[in-house]
């Protein structure tokens, strides 16, 4: 309990003067423990008993609490549906016949007799809102996508008719329940369409839902550290140690991590880690659900209590599922990325081409499209751009909108298993039905269930079952239950009476089906409904994943700028798709304060990197950036810094704006570094005299300030150069680490990775490059293991480090030059390295055999270090700028084994007193002058 007060708090146990109770009464007593503590007082007793029998709060469950929605005069809510699905009916569908008709009138009448009318007109109104405001609203979520009804709302944007969704999917008239109408929208256009609401209804009718963060593993350790007082490096290793996979615990966390068994030793780690698993699981906060809204008919404290969160919304103390519960409209209000692409895609499009793109009315059966999906290159595009996805679609190679759906549908744990099946048929493999009337049902999926309202259909076409009572069915073969399911094959089979023997389902026989054909597809439908997914969501989001498809195949520069842009928040992201862009080769500029926006943008038949990417520098100080060089180009350096409001543009920013490398055009790094302090200092005081109306002498006569010249300064080393744009891009943009270790590297390996990729046999291979998405997880057996990417300058592949040489070492990280020995695997089209050796270069080099030439030509002074952040290391730098020349020198830091080539700035010639000098500090032991040959 203190421990938690303390992590609530912010506070240590050693703070004395922290928030602690007090005593050690506050839990529920019993009522002999209330005679003894109030027994000179009995009354108290008995009025908190009157008290206590007064206080009658009950919930009623199975009444719905929608909110009003106000209609014109003299139409109810079921008229007003009715007449504005009446008015748009023609457009949708101008051909229509009785089918289209008849559907229509069905729907509606579902609707009114459920009560649902206001519910649907509630919902399409806020659509509506938002698509009048620029939010981008998704074509549909969920079995919603199967309703006529949503589709002339605008709730949805697919055609249920032309895909053959089945709205009993959506409400089952046999079944009645509420229905669940889920909405993606642009996630920065979300709040605006909640505010809507809001307004609309009542601030005291909406609020959002609350829901309750718990602490796992690894955020206990680090909050009972933290509270503990103990250093946060000594924590984070103890963090780390833990694995990172889905509900891991600490309790088997210890028994599968050795590196944790090991720091278990330290008295400290064991204290803070049996106090870490006492809170482990326990609520850490309260915060918002991240889409679930609600709306009521009258003020929410009539049903639930509320609570305020800091963005001055309200929201429940109920979790959503109590929320439903008792009967409350529960709404998941969604925030979709993708979105927001599309919408910025197109908007580029529009201005950059001149052409307006209407994405709901672009050609199914793009060839671009297609070709784009059959090679694989779906990186960024909705639901299909994971590396298990790419790898089915060249498989695959789908060739109508349909397979996307189907694709869609497949890809989860269960229906995988058909999916090389569904190719083989696709491709000409051998279609077969247990039933001729089978074929129409599953014949856009090459005779394989993939859907649950082919289930649906199969029960009504084949045995008689109403689509509300296929449904029912379906459900009961999701679930498994024994007894229903034999029910359930009687009907299917027989058929099904009611109490006064009127036919209620025909059954299989009935119609036409022998006893073996309907007793195997029973057996069939049974085997795939717990599988199946809903059609209607498949189709809703494969309309997503076949728009960025198109957009990527058909505007690539706009769609990886917009792609790029939705994801400048993570550089890991950032990195990714920049690669990916231009190893399709699509050019990516450098920042630049003359030319770049806040996003990344168009530039001729390039990309411009967007300030808004570089760390530490936020929009707001693009955009006045942006306004100050509206009127003309920045002159120079100073220029910009006098231009640029002073109020945003401080020292942080300013640094990282110069290290991404974005005054490039005007100065280099070097002179920029130089003189921040005195240009910052000069400019901020010339803007604040100019705002306050006081001319400086200076400012008589000329403008001496155009006359402020930076300092002669040379440009940073490469690998300087590279690793700032790591830190402040998030990528190297301008060159690579490995381009300074090539030669070192080709030592070490037998192929580089592109050369590798394209064997489509398994061998032995060694590989060299750069550690990337360094992760360690656990096996099934409950042993360690890790993987990486190790990405050179041809490409990158994934490699898996397996338990027995995970034991054999250590310290491998992100940004690491290692060679990896190891099988090469291809199966099924995934490539991988299996390592059985894993070697750092700054290792190998270290190690390497030696021989000293006795020539002074071409040497190199190697100095050994404890470590390079110590006062040893500003004394030996500067020693090392007393003796200027052309011998390369190399540092190897002990503690972090690691080798490291020094700027030119440290060359040196070998002189007898520098080596003396050096020999002072750090000892004549770790000081050696060699010329190195590889023996």
């Amino acid at each position: 309990q203190d421990i938690l007060l303390c992590i609530q708090t912010g506070k240590t146990l050693a703070d004395s003067s922290r928030m602690s109770f007090s005593s050690q009464d506050f839990y529920l007593k019993s009522g002999n423990e209330m005679s003894l503590l109030f027994g000179e007082t009995p009354e108290i007793l008995e009025n908190s008993n009157l008290i206590a029998q007064r206080c009658n709060l009950d919930f009623t469950f199975g009444n719905n609490h929608l909110p009003v929605f106000d209609v014109p005069e003299g139409l109810s809510l079921e008229e007003y549906l009715y007449k504005k699905c009446s008015e748009v009916f023609p457009k949708f569908y101008p051909e229509a016949g009785e089918y289209e008709r008849d559907r229509l009138e069905y729907e509606l009448q579902i609707i009114a007799k459920t009560g649902f009318s206001g519910y649907f007109l509630i919902v399409a109104d806020f659509c509506q809102y938002a698509r009048r405001n620029g939010v981008a609203v998704g074509p549909g979520r969920g079995s919603a996508a199967a309703s006529m009804v949503a589709y002339l709302l605008g709730i949805t944007a697919v055609d249920p008719l032309r895909h053959e969704l089945l709205f009993e999917r959506f409400l089952n008239p046999e079944r009645v329940t509420m229905p669940d109408i889920d909405i993606d929208f642009d996630p920065d256009g979300r709040e605006k369409v909640i505010r809507y609401v809001t307004e609309k209804y009542g601030a005291d009718k909406v609020c959002q839902i609350i829901t309750f963060g718990t602490m796992g593993a690894k955020a206990a350790i680090r909050d009972v550290g933290r509270v503990l007082g103990i250093p946060l490096g000594k924590v984070d290793k103890v963090a780390k140690a833990i694995p990172s996979d889905l509900g891991m615990t600490l309790e088997k966390a210890l028994s599968v991590s050795p590196d944790l068994a090991k720091l278990m030793e330290d008295e400290e780690v064991k204290r803070l880690y049996e106090l870490a698993q006492a809170v482990e699981g326990m609520p850490r906060h309260a915060s918002t659900h991240a889409a679930g809204v609600v709306i009521a008919k009258e003020p929410l404290t009539n049903y639930l209590p509320l609570q305020k969160v800091p963005d001055g919304f309200l929201m429940t103390q109920f979790p959503m599922k109590t929320v439903e519960d008792i009967g409350l409209l529960k709404m998941d209000f969604l925030g979709l990325r993708n979105l927001t692409i599309l919408s910025e895609t197109a908007r580029l499009i529009r201005e950059t081409s001149e052409l307006k793109i209407d994405l709901n009315n672009i050609p199914l059966d793009d060839p671009l499209t297609y070709e784009l999906l059959s090679k694989g290159n779906s990186t960024g595009v909705f639901q299909l751009e994971s590396g298990g996805m790419r790898a089915i679609l060249k498989e695959l190679r789908p060739s109508c909108f349909e397979d996307i759906i189907a694709v869609l549908a497949l890809y989860r744990p269960g229906p995988m298993e058909q999916i090389p099946e569904f190719v083989r048929r696709k491709h000409g493999g051998i279609i077969s039905y247990l039933h001729p009337k089978l074929e129409p049902i599953l014949k856009s999926t090459y005779g394989i269930i993939v859907y649950q309202e082919q289930v649906m259909q199969i029960a009504r076409d084949l045995a008689g079952y109403s689509l509300g009572r296929a449904d029912l069915l379906r459900r009961a073969m999701g679930k498994k239950k024994k007894e229903i399911m034999e029910e359930e094959r009687q009907s299917f089979i027989y058929g099904l009476e009611d109490q006064s023997g009127n036919l209620i389902i025909p059954g299989a026989l009935r119609y036409g089906l022998t006893q073996k054909e309907a007793e195997e597809i029973f057996d069939l439908m049974a085997k795939f409904a717990e599988y199946g997914f809903n059609k209607g969501h498949a189709t809703a989001y494969a309309v997503i994943s076949y728009q960025t498809a198109y957009l990527k195949a058909n505007y690539p520069l706009q769609f990886t700028a917009a792609l790029v842009s939705t994801v400048m928040g993570s550089s890991e992201k950032t990195s990714y798709y920049v690669q990916e862009a231009r190893a399709s080769g699509i050019k990516i500029l450098p920042p630049n304060v003359q030319f770049s926006k806040v996003d990344f943008s168009i530039e001729k038949e390039s990309i411009r990197f967007g300030l808004g990417a570089i760390r530490n520098v936020g929009s707001n100080v693009v955009e006045k950036i942006i306004e100050a060089r509206e009127s003309e180009p920045f002159k120079s350096f100073y220029d910009f810094c006098l231009r640029v409001d002073g109020k945003v543009l401080n020292k942080r920013v300013l640094e990282s704006l110069i290290k991404a490398g974005a005054f490039q055009s005007l100065c280099n790094r070097a002179q920029a570094l130089g003189v921040i302090d005195q240009v910052l200092d000069l400019t901020q005081r010339r803007q604040k005299d100019r705002n306050s109306g006081q001319i400086s002498l200076f400012d008589v006569g000329e403008e001496l300030d155009e006359d402020f010249v930076l300092p002669n300064l040379p440009e940073f080393e490469e690998r300087e150069i590279l690793n700032l744009e790591k830190e402040y891009l998030g990528l190297y943009l301008s060159g690579h680490p490995l381009s300074s270790v090539t030669t070192e590297l080709k030592r070490y390996i037998s192929s580089d990775i592109i050369s590798c990729l394209e064997n489509q046999e398994d061998q032995k291979v060694s590989l060299g490059g750069l550690i990337t998405s360094y992760r360690q997880t656990i096996t099934k057996k409950g042993e360690m293991m890790a993987s990486f990417v190790l990405e050179d300058l041809t490409s990158s592949i994934d490699v898996l480090i397996f338990p027995r040489l995970y034991a054999q070492i250590s310290n491998l990280s992100d940004d690491q030059i290692v060679v990896v020995e190891g099988k090469y695997n291809v199966r099924d089209d995934e490539k991988k390295i299996f390592a059985e050796k894993i070697q750092r270069l700054d290792e190998l080099l270290s190690n390497q055999t030696v021989r000293v030439i006795e020539t002074d030509a071409n040497r190199r002074l190697y100095l050994r270090l404890p470590n390079d952040k110590t006062e040893i290391m500003d004394k030996v730098l500067a020693i090392l700028r007393q003796y200027p020349g052309k011998n390369p020198v190399y540092f190897y830091f002990l503690e972090q084994k690691k080798l490291m080539q020094s700027r030119k700035d440290f060359w040196v010639d070998n002189q007898n007193a520098l080596n003396k000098a050096l020999a002072l500090i750090i000892g004549e032991e770790n000081v050696a002058w060699k010329q190195v040959e590889i023996s």
